[in-house]
């Protein structure tokens, strides 16, 4: 795999080189626009609003609209202006309890791994990190924009997480949440199935359904073009609940009796 960003981590005087790599993959499907006659591929023009000719790139400029209808264009000196300087460095500004930070600040994690004469250094950041509990708060422009990131342990290394900026979360106060007592049976209960429902968390269990399912139907359209499309299955209809005491004891029922099932016919090995 090639690193998109090589720099170095700093905190103080301490400066570690790093490379940085994705720590998340995620292969989405492609599907292409075609004409159903011939299967053609379809293509899109860039076509003005105000009378529909085709626009070549060298007539294109990028403006904001600052009201309807009216735009204020920028050229590549304006954004020139505000660019911020690329330095290739991590720079941990400050380090900040974990359970501090809300995990709604969090959104996309890269590996970093040491480059030559940093392997020293790095292994003591992440140690200290591991027993203080603490995460660096950091800034990295990667490409040409700038980005808030935690720097966390991570099993043996260390993985710089992008975050947002505190005023893109939206604000959960502008929902409709009401505030009701909970009664000590419907909690009880509550508790009794989540109880009943809880396992280790492995992660390997859950897969992408809907990808999986996709991936077949298109198997078979690839094997058997001609043949009729199966009808889709009845989706289920959401419902209001109004006895919430009985809807749980039927939850805690059905959980018994999975548990009961699994427990009475347990998974044997495939032979190898």
């Amino acid at each position: 795999m090639r690193a998109i960003w090589k720099g170095a981590i700093s905190f103080g005087l301490v400066n570690i080189p790093i490379a940085l790599y994705p720590a998340t993959r995620r292969e989405e499907l492609k599907f292409r626009m075609l004409r159903e006659s011939d299967l053609s591929p379809i293509n899109y023009k860039r076509v003005a609003e105000a009378d529909g000719k085709e626009v070549p790139w060298e007539e294109i400029v990028k403006g904001y609209e600052y009201e309807k209808g009216k735009y204020v264009v920028l050229k590549d000196e304006d954004f020139a202006r505000v660019d911020v300087e690329a330095t290739q460095t991590v720079d941990i500004t400050e380090f900040v309890e974990l359970d501090e930070v809300d995990p709604m600040f969090f959104h996309k994690p890269y590996f970093m791994e040491p480059e030559k004469g940093g392997d020293k250094a790095y292994a003591l950041l992440r140690e200290a990190l591991e027993a203080t509990g603490k995460i660096g708060i950091a800034k990295v422009v990667i490409k040409t924009r700038q980005y808030l990131a935690g720097v966390k342990p991570h099993e043996k290394g260390l993985v710089l997480e992008l975050m947002h900026f505190a005023e893109e979360l939206v604000d959960a106060g502008e929902f409709k949440i009401p505030d009701r007592a909970v009664g000590k049976k419907e909690l009880d209960m509550a508790k009794s199935l989540v109880s009943s429902m809880s396992d280790e968390w492995k992660p390997e269990k859950y897969h992408d359904d809907y990808k999986e399912k996709l991936e077949k139907v298109i198997e078979e359209k690839i094997e058997h073009p001609e043949a009729e499309p199966r009808k889709a299955p009845a989706k289920r209809k959401a419902t209001n609940v109004i006895d919430l005491v009985s809807v749980l004891q039927q939850s805690l029922k059905q959980t018994e009796k999975k548990t009961k099932k699994s427990a009475a016919h347990p998974k044997r090995k495939k032979a190898a």
